[in-house]
């Protein structure tokens, strides 16, 4: 019985030596949870929610994009590309026949429009678009802008 008794005490002491780090550990994440909240997330931008704040991040759409924005973005990107030359640039020049452009050039070209748009762009498709205005007409279609 003696040794009955010993063994749940022991057991006993050991839970509470469990219990109580357990406690210390959950209090100080909570306290440094408390503390990030309150100190870092201080802006105008965040949701007071007791006791805790949580930050947010406001995001707005784009302004509306139109066949003329597009176009003008189009050829300002090729006019920064340094294998063409602008004054050659029109919306009905052809890459490789005008430009003289081979098809490495033309996988860059249709890496910065991605880059630029903010989509990618399948290799079918951009097999099809070998000249600014076949560009300008693709990103009018995939983003629904209509004239």
């Amino acid at each position: 019985m003696a040794a009955l008794i010993q063994g749940l005490r022991r057991s006993l002491t050991r839970s509470s030596s469990v219990l109580k780090t357990s406690i210390f550990r959950t209090t100080s994440v909570g306290v440094q949870h408390t503390y990030f909240h309150t100190r870092l997330c201080k802006n105008d931008n965040t949701i007071s929610l007791n006791p805790l704040k949580l930050c947010t991040r406001l995001y707005s759409s784009g302004e509306p994009l139109t066949l003329d924005l597009i176009r003008d973005r189009v050829l300002l990107v090729l006019k920064l590309y340094d294998k063409i030359e602008p004054n050659k640039l029109t919306l009905d020049s052809h890459f490789m026949n005008d430009l003289g452009l081979d098809s490495l050039d033309h996988v860059e070209i249709i890496m910065a429009m991605e880059d630029e748009f903010g989509f990618e762009i399948p290799d079918t498709d951009a097999e099809k678009l070998v000249k600014p205005s076949d560009i300008v007409r693709y990103i009018g279609d995939r983003q629904d802008v209509y004239e």
